[in-house]
């Protein structure tokens, strides 16, 4: 498998969406894909996670219970997915919102899971891109991962912006860039 990919945070983080420009990347290289979105009822502020397959085989089942990579955008996810994560898997985390406890961090290390913190909702505001530290994340998350090209990441997110929305690609695009760029583990 290509990308088998959990993203989680609270609703209104962009998580679906973040999920969404991932899997659309697959339409454009001619892959087998699956999003599976999951959300409270509340939508805004309740949980969002989605599961996001990208393969060149066709995929059996869209539910991602192990994932190899775990991106996390809130506390609470973290909590729950973490322990989730395969062993020698990785686990990107918005470390603006989210505090790997020692334990954590020691139950990580000892199943080979590597942690990649990204503070990208301090960045997005020092940046003046509040809203868009799903996609300083989904451009880390590709940096470390290489799942596809940039430039086809550019086109899935100019592919997945409404209309109505248009006038946000050029914010998107410099989130985007952002957390590639970002250095470090």
């Amino acid at each position: 498998m290509k990308l088998n990919l959990l993203i989680a945070g609270f609703g209104g983080q962009g998580v679906l969406f973040m999920g969404k420009v991932a899997a659309h990347t697959a339409l454009l290289e001619d892959l087998f894909v699956s999003w599976l979105p999951s959300y409270g009822p509340e939508m805004r502020g309740g949980t969002a996670n989605c599961a996001v397959c990208i393969d060149d085989k066709e995929i059996s089942c869209p539910l991602i219970t192990e994932p190899e990579l775990l991106a996390v955008l809130n506390q609470p996810s973290f909590d729950r997915f973490a322990e989730t994560v395969q062993p020698g898997g990785k686990i990107f985390l918005d470390s603006a919102l989210i505090e790997a406890s020692q334990a954590q961090a020691a139950r990580c290390a000892e199943r080979g899971v590597s942690l990649y913190p990204i503070p990208c909702t301090s960045m997005a505001e020092t940046e003046g891109l509040a809203g868009r530290a799903n996609l300083i994340m989904l451009g880390k998350v590709l940096r470390e991962t290489g799942f596809t090209s940039y430039d086809t990441l550019c086109e899935a997110l100019k592919a997945c912006i409404p209309a109505s929305k248009e006038a946000l690609l050029e914010s998107n695009l410099k989130a985007v860039a952002l957390g590639y760029s970002f250095g470090g583990q």
